[in-house]
């Protein structure tokens, strides 16, 4: 290992970087993600880097008091196999000691992140595909205003683990590219979702609702966005009626992960969950 590796935060500019190594891991993230994941915890986000290179990465996201989120693990292809991977994975562990810690695992990376501590909690099936049909539903979804999230964050943070009110509102404010839907009855909430350009298509998360006429809605509000091009959703496998949405509309599953948690698996109402709202963050 080179004498000049450190750890430390990372410096403005950086996650864009980080997120352009994600994009060719094959990761797809969203063309504007770093303005919502700088929101959910400023603090959370490290490179490992040789002098003033960056060689490698993690963030381990930080909601309320007692749970952390681990995504953006990456050491660049030129540097790998040296020890920096691990060195980095320590120290971005380090800061969330005492609370439990999610991932979401690749089927090469399972037994390693056993081997920390990480156990399985679910299968998550990314559906994707040019959607040939929109769900039928007996609701319709409106578009969310900026000026009116109050309600969406309260819903939200009933199938979160923990609120995380600063990273819904980057994340769920209507800017180029990006929607965020919501589906009432009676005036009360029974769902919302958001969904984003990404590198390569569109991908929809959250996803979240009562149940599928809800879901349904949502999904017919929203995948118009993405005007016939490729659209993405990663679903717990569990959630079948999820599963049925996305085959409905045509989507086929591309990409597998498991859900791991190290110690205590928050209760998420997976019914309640049509689409995780990224594999970064949770």
């Amino acid at each position: 290992m080179n004498s000049e590796f450190a750890v430390r935060s990372m410096r403005p500019g950086e996650l864009e970087l980080v997120l352009e190594w994600a994009r060719q891991e094959g990761w797809n993230p969203g063309l504007d993600d770093s303005l919502a994941f700088l929101e959910a915890d400023p603090s959370g986000y490290f490179v490992g880097s040789i002098g003033e290179v960056p060689v490698g990465s993690i963030s381990v996201v930080k909601y309320g008091d007692s749970f952390a989120f681990l995504g953006l693990y990456i050491v660049h292809p030129d540097f790998r196999g040296k020890g920096y991977g691990k060195a980095i994975w320590q120290t971005g562990i380090a800061t969330a000691e005492g609370r439990t810690i999610g991932l979401d695992g690749v089927a090469a990376q399972q037994q390693n992140y056993r081997r920390a501590g990480f156990e399985p909690a679910y299968l998550t099936i990314r559906y994707g595909g040019v959607a040939s049909a929109l769900p039928a539903s007996t609701l319709v979804a409106q578009p969310v205003l900026d000026s009116r999230l109050e309600g969406l964050l309260r819903y939200d943070s009933a199938i979160y683990p923990q609120p995380r009110e600063a990273f819904l509102a980057a994340w769920c404010t209507g800017r180029k590219g990006r929607r965020t839907a919501v589906v009432r009855k009676s005036h009360k909430i029974r769902g919302y979702g958001t969904i984003r350009r990404c590198y390569e298509g569109y991908k929809i998360g959250p996803l979240f609702a009562n149940d599928a006429d809800s879901a349904a809605a949502l999904l017919a509000e929203l995948v118009p966005e993405a005007q016939g091009a490729t659209v993405f959703i990663d679903i717990p496998a569990e959630n079948r009626e999820a599963v049925a949405l996305a085959e409905g509309m045509g989507l086929q599953p591309v990409f597998e992960t498991m859900r791991m948690y190290r110690g205590p698996a928050p209760a998420t109402p997976l019914k309640h969950v049509f689409g995780v709202t990224t594999l970064e963050l949770g």
